[in-house]
């Protein structure tokens, strides 16, 4: 035993090696992970402190954790034999497939990320970029929500700057869930994307098997009270409107909900923006036959170069207002006591509220009056068109256009639009010059004007230059 052995250097140094990670695996790594969770804890309970909703449990699981409790769930096992029977595939490798949509789906919040980070850096490029202006409809009613219940804001979608600007606005309630769609899942974009605890979705999938993690996972979370973000369109607007709700999201929290469980109470929240940064590119989808978007990183990078350049020389300013307004909330136990088809009358009565709570701001309104004055107008005459159609204008839609009897300002606002090459100027007369950027910013606030708006059908010509440009 005490005889002497001779090794080669370089298996010294490989049984030395693995001698450290297993050292570190048993004894350094378990108690660093313990220090830093129980530090992770005592910031979760400073926050929880200050916010309306607590951050649930739920939210807090290890990921692995969570991703177990998903995949051993009785209605999973049992998707797991139907799609073991019906690809005739062993049991073990449908599980398998059942663990590789869990570990797709399930998010890794991460609380000094989202707080830390995503909350300051939201706020921050929110008021650089915008002037953001909120509304509430019914204060009280949504500050006298059940504490227990469980939130979803549901949203109309124009812009992937709203996630970043219904955090910053939603960072008093709690922090959000959100379902994020496929564009996402970039490294290292898909790692801050999880940790700020949004969870990923394949919008087009019918694999009832994924289908299935996923409807757990939205019911799990629903359930253990965590505040989620759903944007029921299922992507963004192509032409402006609001557009019809698809019930995925929606059903699933729905058909887990429990009479006996927690509430769930959905909050309307509709947003509308003076510009949309993708614009072009989402009319450009809403032509090509596919839909598809045809947006490169290295355009985006280039726009964002020319776009700080020419703000930091004081040729531009911010992209006008951004304005969101919180409607009333409704509750899914108030709903489903009226029996029926709960999620189809649901999803129509949110669609509602949101189309009639999108707020009036000075791009969509320009838009509308040149469309009903055939194309062109004087300051003068767009200014007159916008007062009248304001009256048509339902009191729930709040407005933040500029005054239309301000010539001075409406002309500043003319001219940005001329410079973004929505409008032309010819001499006094301002006339549309994309068509198809006209309708997509005047179908967005469409829905508020009677009859009597005398307010047509989307912009004929739509390879997006006006007849009369």
């Amino acid at each position: 035993m005490t005889q002497t052995v001779s090794l080669p250097l370089w298996l010294l140094i490989l049984i030395l090696l693995f001698a450290a990670v297993t050292a570190s695996t048993h004894l350094l790594f378990p108690s660093v992970r313990w220090f830093f969770r129980r530090r992770a804890e005592r910031v979760v309970a400073r926050l929880n402190e200050r916010l309306q909703r607590p951050i649930q449990p739920f939210k807090l699981l290890r990921r692995q954790d969570m991703i177990q409790r998903v995949i051993y769930d009785p209605d999973v096992v049992r998707a797991v034999q139907h799609y073991s029977v019906d690809q005739k595939v062993r049991e073990d490798v449908a599980f398998e497939k059942a663990r590789h949509y869990a570990r797709e789906i399930v998010p890794s919040f991460s609380a000094s990320a989202y707080f830390g980070f995503a909350i300051r850096a939201s706020k921050w490029l929110s008021t650089k970029l915008f002037e953001v202006r909120l509304h509430r409809i019914d204060v009280e009613a949504l500050e006298g929500i059940d504490p227990d219940a469980t939130v979803v804001f549901v949203m109309n979608h124009r812009s992937n700057f709203d996630y970043v600007l219904v955090t910053y606005l939603a960072a008093s309630q709690s922090a959000l869930s959100y379902a994020v769609g496929e564009w996402a899942r970039v490294w290292p974009l898909s790692r801050l994307i999880r940790a700020m605890g949004a969870y990923f979705i394949r919008r087009r999938s019918r694999n009832e098997l994924y289908r299935k993690v996923l409807s757990v996972y939205v019911r799990r979370a629903t359930e253990a009270g965590v505040t989620q973000a759903v944007f029921p369109e299922g992507g963004l607007s192509r032409n402006g409107l609001v557009g019809e709700p698809k019930l995925g999201i929606l059903s699933y929290i729905v058909e887990g909900w429990h009479p006996e469980g927690r509430d769930v109470v959905f909050v309307p929240v509709s947003l509308n923006y003076d510009r949309v940064v993708e614009d072009r590119i989402l009319v450009a989808a809403d032509r090509d036959p596919n839909h598809r978007f045809k947006a490169s990183a290295p355009e985006a990078i280039r726009f964002t170069i020319r776009y700080v350049r020419r703000r930091i020389q004081g040729k531009v300013g911010r992209f006008g207002v951004a304005s969101v307004t919180f409607g009333c909330p409704v509750s899914l136990a108030e709903e489903a006591a009226g029996g029926g088809r709960v999620v189809e009358r649901l999803a129509r009565r949110l669609t509602g509220d949101i189309r009639a709570n999108v707020p009036v701001l000075t791009t969509p309104l320009v838009a509308v009056a040149l469309v009903n004055l055939d194309g062109a107008g004087t300051v003068q005459q767009i200014g007159a068109k916008m007062a009248d159609l304001l009256k048509s204008v339902p009191k729930t839609a709040m407005v933040d256009a500029v005054a239309p009897d301000d010539e001075s300002a409406l002309r500043r606002e003319l001219d940005v639009l001329t410079l973004r090459q929505i409008l032309t100027r010819e001499g006094e007369v301002y006339r549309i010059a994309d068509d198809a950027l006209a309708s997509y910013y005047a179908n967005s606030i469409r829905q508020h004007f009677d009859a009597a708006a005398e307010f047509p059908a989307p912009l004929p010509n739509g390879n997006g230059k006006s007849k009369k440009s």
